[in-house]
């Protein structure tokens, strides 16, 4: 089984918290295509994950999990 990346768990706390895409990347220090990526469930580098949960003051299992990647059919 292949596994994939979600960060709903990120959207929901940028929701709990009042803030927009916009306001994370300002915050972060990240680009707006970083966003995007993320909103794509695509991997992004540790380091701007990092960024993230610096800005957001939380850790990183609180942005992203590991789910098993819907089946595409080829």
């Amino acid at each position: 089984m292949k596994m994939s990346v979600s960060y709903k768990k990120l959207w929901k706390i940028l929701i709990d918290m009042d803030m927009k895409k916009k306001d994370l990347q300002q915050a972060a220090g990240v680009s707006s295509a970083l966003i995007a990526k993320m909103g794509r469930n695509e991997n992004v580098s540790t380091d701007s994950l990092v960024k993230i949960c610096t800005a957001l003051k939380c850790d990183i299992g609180d942005i992203m999990e590991i789910v098993p990647s819907p089946e595409k059919d080829v």
